[in-house]
């Protein structure tokens, strides 16, 4: 019988029409919130709004061909827009221009295609599998083998082709999905691949591969930082035996698009597009901040449900992320790197140093009984 794939099912019904937030989410309740997204906007507001518009369009050009000039000029006018959050409307292309996705995409024309239609992957049941579990209350995405899910599909398919060491791991659904909200299916092909594979930044890719080395090394870093930033706190996390991979490895594997408020995970995006993953662990050391006085009074499972469910107030962008760029974490992340190398090296020197003294002492058995 021959494999299906998701283009050979027919669409499922469209959900019934229900409120949506501005980012096109299912609200949960009919409450005034932080985001703005049930509230009047003044004519004031608009008005602000659409400066910050026209200031980014001067500032990327047209298509975004002033982009590079620019940054170069102004760095540090750049740096402190993008901080401040990019217009929704201009967000993929920014996101592309800051990535090198952009240049990815025009460097080799025809490939996302090839990939999406002449090639198989391994992962094609896993991935039909996982997409109604990713963003199942954003409109886009509802529809069972509808638009959204066959797009997000196509993406992780090619991606999947592409870098066959990594294929699919689950939590790529977020960041492929999280993407196509804001990118046509091959530009959002097209930044996975950038941020896996290390366009700018360092790459991402060993937070997918087997064993997860990557998520392991960014724990280890974030469970001595908070320590160290946050003795108190660190102590109490000690006598609960609670460690990181309790509740942040998803903030690393989705760049906290799994859990977040989207519009906090937009405002995480743009940043960590620009300056890379040190955002993730300033805002994850921000939040353990913030609510330090409460979760320090709390018993092992209170604890876990607090870290996993943080309060509205310490969620809004406005509140949290100025409290994450005033957090410096640079010089010690490389040094806390370099202890994890380090460790590391010693534990396979010490694995291989007794897989040796094992395989002499099998020897010499086999040598006494012969």
């Amino acid at each position: 019988m021959a494999k299906k794939r998701i283009d050979d099912y027919e669409p499922g019904p469209v959900p019934p029409p229900a409120p949506l937030d501005r980012f096109g989410f299912v609200k949960r309740e009919l409450s005034y919130s932080h985001d703005g997204s049930m509230k009047e906007r003044s004519a004031y507001e608009y008005e602000r709004e659409e400066r910050r518009v026209r200031k980014w369009r001067k500032m990327i050009g047209v298509g975004g061909s002033d982009w590079t000039y620019y940054v170069k000029r102004k760095p540090h006018v750049v740096k402190r827009r993008i901080r401040k959050g990019i217009p929704d409307c201009l967000r993929g292309l920014i996101w592309q221009l800051i990535s090198g996705s952009r240049d990815l995409l025009l460097m080799n024309p025809g490939v996302y295609e090839q990939l999406v239609i002449y090639e198989t992957s391994a992962s094609e049941l896993d991935i039909i599998r996982d997409i109604s579990r990713t963003f199942p209350s954003h409109v886009f995405f509802r529809q069972r083998h509808g638009p959204g899910q066959r797009s997000l599909y196509n993406v992780l398919k090619a991606y999947s082709v592409f870098d066959r060491e990594v294929g699919y791991v689950q939590g790529m659904g977020f960041l492929a999905g999280l993407m196509l909200l804001y990118m046509s299916e091959e530009d959002a092909f097209w930044l996975l691949v950038a941020l896996l594979k290390g366009a700018v930044h360092a790459p991402m890719e060993g937070l997918y591969l087997v064993g997860l080395p990557l998520v392991q090394q960014y724990l280890f870093q974030f469970d001595n930082l908070a320590r160290e930033y946050l003795p108190k706190l660190g102590e109490h996390f000690t006598q609960e035996m609670i460690n990181p991979s309790m509740y942040a490895s998803q903030w690393f594997i989705t760049v906290f698009s799994y859990s977040f408020p989207f519009h906090l995970a937009l405002r995480i995006w743009d940043v960590f597009l620009y300056e890379g993953v040190q955002i993730v662990f300033k805002v994850g050391l921000a939040l353990l901040k913030y609510c330090h006085d409460d979760l320090i009074k709390l018993p092992f499972e209170k604890l876990i449900y607090a870290l996993r469910n943080f309060p509205e107030d310490a969620m809004d962008p406005d509140t949290l992320l100025p409290m994450a760029y005033s957090i410096k974490v640079s010089k010690r992340l490389e040094e806390l790197k370099q202890d994890y190398e380090k460790k590391n090296q010693k534990l396979v020197q010490s694995t291989e140093f007794n897989e040796k003294q094992q395989q002499s002492q099998e020897r010499f058995l086999s040598s006494k009984r012969s």
